[in-house]
C-alpha cells in the first residue's frame, strides 16, 4: 500500500480515527508489512507481545484453554491490552493465509499515552467500549459466525417416519417430540421432509383427510449438509435451494439432525441461545445432563471475553433455571406441578452462583395437596440424584428437597418461619437467610410469595430479630493488616485466604439484612443495594462502592474456580494473592477496605457492639 493507502486504512479504524495528523504520521512510519502463513501461531499466552497488529486481510483466532473465544478479521486490531500488560492472556493464531501492520510495542504506548482520547478508550469499562464500536463488535461476531461449525448450532433431533403412516400419526409423533419437521422414509428407502407450515399450507388449504398418508404432502429429495461444514456455507445452501431447513449427516451420511434458520440466525445472535434451545427440547434427563454439560464452556468463553461476573452469573441461572424447571416437568407427578413450588435458595436464588458448587432447594406443597408423601418422597429423592448427575453436588449442610425438613406444605413452612424467629440460634438465622433468597423456578409460585409476606409481618413483629440477625456479618476477620498486608493461612490452605468469608458473606448478609428488614423481594444483591440505595439507607457512593468490590470479589473467585477446574481440583473459596498481577492486588487491597467499612456501618446500624 503507499503512504496515503495506510493512512486511509488506519483512519478508518476506531479508535485511532481519532489521533492526530501529526502522532497518525508517526504511527505510520513505524509500520511494517508482516506475512503469516495458516496456523501460524503470532503470540502464546504468557508471552510479552512486541507488536500491535492491524488485520489487511486474513483471520486470527485468540483462543484460551483450546476454546476460540474472539476471532479478528480484515480492518480489526489485537491486541493492545497484551501490550499494556506486557503479557499475553491468550495464544492468537492464524487461521488462513493472513498479512498485517505491526506496530511496534513502544510506538503504541508512546502514541495512546500522550493521546487522552486514546488512553481513555482503551482503560475504559468493557460495557462503555462496547456502545462505543458496535460495528466493531458486530464485524466480529459476523467473523465468529463464519467460523463456527454446523455441530456448533443447535439441532434438532432427526425424527422419521414410514411414508405409509397418516397425517394424524405424523402430527402426534412431532406434537410428541416438540418437532417442527419430520423425515419421511419412502419403501424404495428415498428421505423428504414434512414441515411445520406443509400441514398448514398443504393440508388445511386442500382439506386434505388427516387418515391420508403422510407421503401426499411430502418434499421428497432432501438437502444435506455435513455436521463440520462452516454455518456460513450452511446458510448458503439454503439460499441457494430456497429452503429453511437442511438434514445433518456425519462423514459417513448418517443423519444426525436437522438445521433450520432459526437456529442458524439465533446462533448468529447469541451462541448462548442454542443452549436454550437444547434445554427447552430436551425429552429426558440424559438429555439434560448432556446440555449441562456446555454450561462450563459458556463460562470460560464469557469470562476469557471480560464480560463482567454479575453478568455471566446472570446468563448461568438462567440457564440453571431452565434446567431445574424441565427436570421438575419431566419427572414430577402431574398432580404436583399444579399444587407445589419448586424453590431455589442461597447463591443460586440470587443469581450468583456460576460455577455449581452445591444444591439449595427446597418444595413448598399446597394445603390441600392430595399426593401421597411416598409418591412426594420417591420423588425428592430422584429429583436430587438426576441433579447430582448433571453436576450439581449434595449439599454439605443437606438443604435439599430429598431433605424431608425441606419438604412442606404451606402451612407447616409458616410455623417453621415463626421459630426461626422468635428461637434465636445461629442454624434458624443461617435457614432464614437462605429461605428468604428463594426463588420459585417451578409450580404454583404463588406458594413462595405467601410466604414471602408472611415472613415480612412476622420479622416485623419482633424487635431484636433483626440485630440479631444481621451479627453474623461480624462473624469472620476481614483478611487485611494494619499496614495493607494480606493476612493468608498458614496450614491446610498455605498462604491463601478466604474470599467467601472474608469479603463476599459480609457484604451478602449486611445488605440481606437491610434488604428484609426493609420487606424488598428482589434476591440479587446488586439489585438489593440498587433498591436500598434508591430508599436513602445506603448513600449513593457507598453503593457504587460496595457493587464495584462485590463485583471484584466474584470475578476474583471465579478466576482461581476456573484453575482449578483445569486442575481437577476441589472447588473451595480460598484465592492466592501472590497469583494476582500489582493491579488486583490493589485492588484487592481497596476492595477489602470497603468490607470493612461496611461492616462498622452495618455494626453501627444495628448497634451490634451492644450485643
Amino acid at each position: 500500500m503507499s503512504l496515503l493507502e495506510q493512512k486511509s486504512f488506519i483512519k478508518q479504524i476506531s479508535p485511532f480515527n481519532r489521533v492526530d495528523d501529526f502522532e497518525l504520521d508517526k504511527l505510520l512510519e513505524a509500520l511494517d508489512v508482516v506475512y503469516f502463513k495458516e496456523n501460524t501461531t503470532l503470540l502464546l499466552a504468557d508471552e510479552k507481545p512486541l507488536f500491535l497488529y492491524f488485520i489487511i486481510k486474513g483471520v486470527v483466532q485468540e483462543i484460551h484453554e483450546d476454546t476460540v473465544i474472539s476471532v479478528f478479521g480484515n480492518s480489526e486490531y489485537f491486541d493492545p491490552i497484551s501490550l499494556i500488560a506486557n503479557s499475553a492472556k491468550h495464544t492468537f493464531k492464524t487461521t488462513t493465509e493472513t498479512i498485517c501492520y505491526a506496530l511496534p510495542r513502544d510506538i503504541f504506548l508512546e502514541i495512546m499515552y500522550k493521546n487522552e482520547e486514546l488512553e481513555g478508550y482503551f482503560f475504559q469499562s468493557i460495557s462503555t467500549k462496547l456502545n462505543s464500536s458496535v460495528d466493531n463488535e458486530q464485524s466480529k461476531e459476523f467473523i465468529n459466525f463464519m467460523i463456527s461449525k454446523v455441530c456448533d448450532a443447535y439441532l434438532q433431533k432427526p425424527l422419521m417416519v414410514e411414508d405409509t403412516k397418516t397425517i394424524f400419526h405424523t402430527v402426534e409423533a412431532m406434537k410428541k417430540s416438540k418437532a417442527s419437521s419430520i423425515i419421511v422414509k419412502g419403501a424404495d428407502g428415498k428421505l423428504g421432509i414434512v414441515t411445520d407450515t406443509d400441514f398448514r399450507e398443504k393440508i388445511i388449504l386442500n382439506r386434505i383427510d388427516f387418515d391420508s398418508p403422510i407421503s401426499i404432502i411430502t418434499s421428497w429429495g432432501l438437502k444435506t449438509v455435513n455436521q463440520n461444514e462452516f454455518l456460513f456455507n450452511a446458510q448458503i445452501e439454503m439460499n441457494k435451494f430456497g429452503v429453511k431447513r437442511l438434514v445433518v449427516v456425519d462423514d459417513e451420511n448418517n443423519i444426525t439432525g436437522v438445521l433450520d434458520l432459526i437456529s442458524l440466525t439465533s446462533f448468529f445472535a447469541s451462541h448462548t441461545y442454542s443452549v436454550i434451545l437444547e434445554l427447552d427440547n430436551t425429552q429426558n434427563v440424559e438429555e439434560l445432563k448432556l446440555a449441562s454439560e456446555k454450561f462450563v464452556r459458556v463460562i470460560r468463553i464469557l469470562h476469557a471475553k471480560g464480560v463482567k461476573v454479575r453478568y455471566i452469573a446472570k446468563i448461568i441461572s438462567q440457564l440453571n433455571n431452565k434446567l431445574f424447571k424441565r427436570l421438575f416437568e419431566l419427572i414430577a407427578p402431574e398432580e404436583l406441578k399444579t399444587s407445589a413450588a419448586l424453590i431455589i435458595m442461597g447463591s443460586e436464588g440470587r443469581e450468583e452462583q456460576i460455577l455449581r458448587t452445591d444444591q439449595d432447594n427446597a418444595l413448598i406443597l399446597s394445603n390441600d395437596c392430595k399426593v401421597s408423601k411416598e409418591v412426594i418422597f420417591e420423588f425428592t429423592q430422584n429429583f436430587t440424584n438426576h441433579l447430582i448427575d448433571c453436576g450439581y453436588p449434595r449439599c454439605t449442610g443437606n438443604i435439599m428437597v430429598s431433605n424431608p425438613f425441606w419438604v412442606k406444605t404451606q402451612s407447616e413452612f409458616e410455623e417453621t418461619i415463626f421459630d426461626w424467629i422468635n428461637t434465636p440460634s445461629e442454624e434458624n438465622h443461617m435457614n432464614l437467610a437462605i429461605f428468604y433468597d428463594a426463588f420459585a423456578v417451578a409450580g404454583d409460585k404463588y406458594l413462595l410469595v405467601n410466604l414471602k409476606q408472611y415472613l415480612f409481618i412476622k420479622a416485623t413483629d419482633s424487635s431484636v430479630f433483626h440485630s440479631f440477625f444481621a451479627k453474623p456479618v461480624l462473624n469472620f476477620t476481614t483478611p487485611l493488616g494494619m499496614f495493607a498486608n494480606f493476612i493468608v493461612d498458614k496450614r491446610e490452605h498455605k498462604d491463601e485466604l478466604d474470599i467467601k468469608k472474608g469479603g463476599i458473606f459480609p457484604i451478602v448478609h449486611g445488605i440481606r439484612a437491610l434488604s428484609l428488614e426493609h420487606k424488598i423481594r428482589k434476591t440479587n444483591t446488586i439489585h438489593r443495594i440498587k433498591e436500598l440505595q434508591s430508599m436513602d439507607v445506603i448513600d449513593m457512593e457507598f453503593s457504587l462502592e460496595l457493587i464495584e468490590t462485590f463485583n471484584l470479589l466474584l470475578t476474583l473467585r471465579l478466576k482461581f474456580r476456573l484453575k482449578k477446574i483445569d486442575a481437577k481440583e476441589p472447588l473451595d473459596n480460598y484465592i492466592n494473592p501472590n497469583m494476582l498481577n500489582s493491579l488486583e492486588k490493589d485492588l484487592l487491597r481497596d476492595g477489602l477496605k470497603i468490607v470493612e467499612k461496611f461492616k462498622k456501618f452495618i455494626s453501627f446500624h444495628y448497634k451490634l457492639n451492644l450485643m
